[in-house]
């Protein structure tokens, strides 16, 4: 009973971060293209190097790679840090408890983060572009880091290093007697290994690949039913046809 209260509670603090994160910043779009085999490739690179020692995709394996353009040997070369066979599913390298120790709650599983983080904001891909780019520097947190589409929230930001440090400006308003604190911008503290634009490509990358490892099989499933319709278009076509022929004498 005791664990099953516990879920619960953890339930309603997912969604009511969920519904926080509506309720503020504007979401980007994210620009997501499943069938651009080297944008999802770059992506998996990404979260194998930053994502996975930490985060999960359970639901995944690593095999599955090959349907970005992966051969198993680059697969085996490249992207197996945290096991040593290519048909394992992609889990964390960090261990539960530590992670529960350090960060409050095991950071959760990603294999369909971007399905369901879908919102009256946008798409669950619209909001992880969103978060990953509106990280800033806020000492008051415990893991010195806080961000616009999340606030408070309890991950520090892992690509870090590629966007570099930020301090988020805001101005105090005065709204009918509330003061509340309205983000302006941005001020560089510290630069990272990419710029701007190059940091809002990984990002980019990184959340098509997270939406593509969410359903693998969108883009087969789109195409055979593609070819489905036209089949059936058809069929009706030579059906209608071969009626007209079976009716027209006893008209």
């Amino acid at each position: 009973m005791k664990k099953l209260i516990l879920t619960l509670v953890a339930a309603l603090g997912i969604v009511g971060g969920a519904h926080a994160s509506e309720g503020g910043i504007h979401w980007d779009k994210a620009p997501v293209n499943t069938t651009d085999m080297a944008s999802l490739q770059n992506g998996a690179k990404i979260f194998v190097n930053y994502c996975l020692s930490c985060h999960s995709a359970a639901f995944m394996r690593f095999n599955r790679l090959k349907d970005i353009g992966l051969t198993e040997q680059e697969i085996k070369d490249n992207l197996l840090f945290t096991t040593t066979k290519v048909g394992e599913t992609m889990k964390a390298a960090i261990d539960p408890k530590e992670a529960k120790e350090w960060f409050g709650a095991n950071p959760p599983d990603l294999t369909v983060i971007a399905r369901s983080r879908a919102g009256s904001g946008g798409s669950g891909a619209d909001y992880l572009y969103t978060f990953l780019r509106t990280f800033y520097k806020d000492d008051t947190k415990a893991t010195g880091w806080n961000n616009l589409a999340f606030p408070s929230v309890g991950m520090p930001h892992a690509l870090w290093e590629l966007q570099g440090e930020r301090r988020a400006i805001f101005e105090e308003h005065d709204d009918h007697g509330t003061k509340t604190q309205v983000f302006k911008g941005w001020e560089q503290v510290s630069p990272g290994k990419m710029s701007a634009v190059q940091y809002d490509q990984a990002v980019g990358d990184l959340v098509n690949y997270l939406q593509w490892m969410g359903e693998p099989a969108q883009n087969t499933r789109t195409r055979i039913g593609v070819g489905v319709l036209i089949f059936l278009g058809l069929f009706i076509f030579v059906a209608w046809r071969l009626n007209a022929a079976f009716w027209k004498d006893v008209k």
